[in-house]
This record gives C-alpha cells, structure tokens and sequence, in this order.
C-alpha cells in the first residue's frame, strides 16, 4: 500500500521529525530534490523520514558543512578534505573548491537560506 505525498506533506513529515533540524525551506527544498529525482529516474521513492534524516544533513553554507564533515578550523578542515589551496583564492573561489568536492563524493541541494548535503 502506497501514499502519495505532496511537496508540502512530504516536507512537513521532514519538519516533525523530532530529530531532525530541518529548516522550513530546507525541509521543502528536499522533497522537490526527491520529486525531481523520481522524474528524472523514473523511479517512485519509498518516503522514510529517519532514512532521510540519517542520509541528508542541513547547513546554513558550504563552510558551515566542510567545518562540521572535516573539522572546527576551516584551514584544517579543507586540508582534511584533500582541497589543495594555493593561498591566493578568494571566499568565493573557496566556496566553490568546496561545492566540487562536495559533487564529486555526494549530492548537494543549493537553496536560499542554505545547503542540503547527502552523507559520503
């Protein structure tokens, strides 16, 4: 027996989690990953709040995800990573130094207000 969940029941059962720290558009910006990843595979996903709490996590920026995933420090946490810098890079060219390595290893969900990252 299956249910169909829309975009807003499906993120609404990510946000009663208790467990969970799923922002609103987090929350909203994940089910419309899964939907569009359904289309696009051709494939209907079995929803599983825990198992989705379990495999994406919510940060407020690619920053906030290296220092957690690699460390307190981000200087340390990047070199942990196997990010090399050259010294010369700006915050943005970090930024996307980090956004690749994320796409290399895993899934990213970019949203205003923040970033979803799969576990790898």
């Amino acid at each position: 027996m299956n249910q169909i969940l829309s975009t807003n029941e499906a993120a609404q059962l990510l946000i009663n989690d208790e467990f969970a720290r799923w922002s609103r558009a987090g929350a909203l910006a994940l089910a419309e990953y899964l939907e569009e990843l359904e289309l696009s595979q051709n494939y209907e996903i079995q929803f599983n709040a825990i198992a989705l709490r379990c495999e994406y996590s919510e940060f407020e920026c690619l920053k906030d995800w290296i220092k957690e995933y690699y460390g307190e420090d981000l200087q340390p946490a990047i070199k942990s990573a196997g990010i090399d810098l050259e010294g010369d890079e700006d915050e943005e060219d970090v930024s996307e130094l980090i956004r690749s390595h994320i796409l290399d290893h895993g899934e990213l969900i970019e949203f205003s207000g923040g970033i979803i990252v799969s576990s790898f």
